[in-house]
């Protein structure tokens, strides 16, 4: 990223170390609120630069982030996770909805506006190459913060650039060192002490870990929740990695073409999936039990790719991609609604749970192609939660319920 950039996510007005610019939330209390939010990037052609079209990275977006926890953010690449993460921390300017930070909104406030915000709000950004200036030592980089809000650490500068480098496991004797004499995993570390500098309220974290070896994974992630508990910070953070998600969050929220398919906390999400794409994304998480070996994994594979997001399907999204979807599914675009405590899922034809759109069994064709890469189990049990939601509701005689019902099994035998 560019050298204003940086300057951007960490600028603030001169004050002094111990100054806090809002109420401090307590925790449990919303800290971040965001409702409806969008981000459509325009496509232009042409001489004229007319517009003629638009790619919505994210299309939609609700919810909340208590004081104290940790969000946990995951889902397929190109899903709109890293905007997502620059918009709630204003980097990027929203096309729709709200965000509120402590109760203050902050959507389109400008550059003046932001500045009290930035201290509170901070980021990790996703690629350590282009995230540091490579004409700054990283002594300069870290120090950034200090500099640009007029702040003096007890003991100086340049003590506490060192004692930021030894807390994320660099050697401070290499404090007049340049972005380029160190490693990609050892870049991410200097991003996060610098996020880190002015002890924030919400740090947004973009993949944290994805360019440290295994090896030094486990170390940065409790690195994170040492820091948490010391700071009383509160996360954001974006992963690909399904188990380092578990580990590390309070709550999760699974995203898919620019919008929030389900969020739940960590034991139901894991437990109990809602949403058939998180029934997929967990059946690809790897094992690691010698007992299991040679025992056959119940692996979802899905059809096809993400659609693009400058088109993207009517009605539910994953519709084109999932094995119980149905006409409704095509038309209605399921709302995010709390089907069980703490959950909450979008999707017409939830796993786990009784249909709530149980007088449409007949899948589409999409469907059909997509039922047969998915396990004979999981087709037995999605046929059977819509057989006893057909039968409850009286939608169909018994002879019908026992031809359309187990719709995912039957249909995908026929063809």
């Amino acid at each position: 990223m560019s050298e204003n950039a940086e300057d951007k996510a960490v600028a603030a007005p001169a004050q002094s170390a111990g100054a806090t610019l809002t109420k401090d939330a307590a925790p449990g209390e919303t800290l971040l609120k965001v409702t409806g939010l969008q981000k459509h990037f325009p496509i232009k052609k042409g001489l004229l630069q007319r517009q003629v079209g638009a790619v919505h990275a994210v299309d939609g977006l609700d919810f909340e982030v208590r004081a104290g926890e940790t969000l946990g953010v995951v889902g397929e690449s190109g899903c709109g996770k890293s905007t997502m993460g620059r918009l709630i921390t204003r980097l990027l300017e929203p096309t729709g909805g709200t965000i509120e930070f402590e109760g203050k909104d902050i959507t389109h406030l400008g550059v003046a506006g932001m500045r009290p915000m930035r201290r509170d709000v901070q980021m990790v950004f996703q690629d350590p190459y282009s995230s540091l200036n490579p004409r700054h030592t990283i002594g300069t980089i870290i120090s950034a913060p200090f500099r640009l809000q007029g702040v003096e650490p007890e003991g100086g500068v340049k003590k506490e650039v060192q004692r930021l480098l030894s807390v994320v496991g660099l050697n401070p004797e290499h404090y007049n060192r340049y972005p380029h004499e160190f490693s990609g995993g050892q870049r991410q570390r200097i991003g996060i002490a610098r996020a880190l500098a002015l002890k924030p309220k919400l740090v947004v974290a973009d993949e944290p870990v994805s360019a440290l070896d295994v090896s030094i994974q486990a170390q940065v992630v409790n690195l994170l929740d040492d820091l948490q508990q010391e700071l009383g910070l509160t996360y954001v953070i974006i992963a690909h990695d399904l188990s380092v998600v578990r580990h590390v969050s309070d709550r999760i929220a699974v995203m898919y073409l620019g919008k929030i398919v389900e969020l739940a906390d960590r034991n139901s999400l894991y437990k109990a999936p809602m949403h058939p794409y998180t029934k997929a994304l967990m059946s690809a998480v790897p094992i690691p039990d010698p007992a299991r070996r040679g025992v056959k994994s119940e692996r979802i594979l899905l059809k096809g790719d993400v659609p693009s997001p400058i088109s993207p399907p009517s009605g539910c999204r994953f519709h084109t991609r999932c094995w119980k979807a149905t006409e409704i599914c095509k038309t209605t675009e399921p709302p995010l609604l709390e089907l069980r405590p703490g959950q909450r899922v979008a999707c017409h034809h939830p796993e786990n749970f009784e249909d709530q759109a149980p007088q449409d069994t007949i899948l589409l064709s999409d469907a059909k192609e997509a039922a047969e890469l998915v396990p004979d189990a999981v087709l037995e049990e999605s046929a059977e939660t819509s057989a006893a939601v057909a039968a409850e509701t009286g939608a169909a005689s018994d002879a019908t319920t026992a031809e359309k019902a187990p719709a995912g099994k039957k249909q995908a035998e026929e063809k």
